[in-house]
């Protein structure tokens, strides 16, 4: 299975002029769990990462540390998420048929759920992996006034890996540019398009580090799981 990980941000929310995977938990680097998950993963054999080419000596210099055995590419990332997937799509290896597509900020994702999703990917068109919300869910205008609230039953909140069948990923970015759609997950691309995705169980555990107080939270998951 092929493994794109978008790692192009800079980490604004986390008070960081630099790239937020460089920044560490644990003493290593974010993008470090990451690629550690991915090493582990026995279902994947190839990673893409999709960044600026002012971090690529950093990333490079994290890869070699790490001895990872699995071949490791280095993509330029775009001004967006969705523009940085488009050029990642593109630098696949022709033979690939299915990609996951995982955020390397979200660091604690188990190699269980990588191999589940890569299992998954091969018999439906796409997917992504989610959790049912706990909370209480309000829909709220530009007045701060609730407007509806919406069923918590039919609530998924959305996690990566996301994997889809390559072919029509790449047919739904390309409508997306001719389109002008912007998107937050390539999973949108697929609703657009009015292509199926279904759900994986994610983990509670696979929150996305974006805030000093994220920061935290995945310091002591990962010395529990030590």
């Amino acid at each position: 299975m092929y493994l794109l990980i978008p790692a192009a941000g800079i980490g604004r929310r986390m008070g960081s002029d630099r790239n937020k995977l460089l920044l560490k938990v644990r003493s290593q680097p974010l993008i470090t769990w990451t690629l550690k998950a991915a090493e582990a993963a026995t279902s994947i054999t190839w990673i893409g990462i999709i960044s600026q080419p002012d971090d690529w000596d950093d990333f490079r210099e994290i890869v070699a540390d790490l001895k990872l055995t699995k071949p490791v590419e280095f993509i330029q990332g775009g001004s967006t998420r969705q523009e940085s997937v488009y050029n990642g799509l593109q630098a696949l290896p022709a033979a690939a048929e299915q990609v996951l597509i995982h955020d390397g900020a979200r660091c604690l994702a188990t190699p269980d759920l990588l191999n589940a999703c890569a299992e998954a990917i091969r018999h439906c068109p796409g997917l992504i992996a989610a959790i049912p919300v706990k909370d209480t869910i309000k829909v709220v205008d530009e007045r701060g006034i609730i407007q509806s609230t919406p069923d918590r039953s039919q609530l998924w909140a959305a996690q990566t890996p996301q994997g889809f069948d390559v072919k029509l990923l790449k047919e739904c970015h390309a409508k997306g540019v001719q389109e002008g759609w912007e998107v937050t997950d390539d999973a949108a691309l697929f609703e657009k398009c009015g292509i199926e995705v279904r759900i994986v169980p994610g983990e509670e555990t696979n929150l996305k580090v974006t805030t000093p107080q994220d920061l935290a939270i995945a310091e002591f998951i990962l010395k529990s799981r030590e």
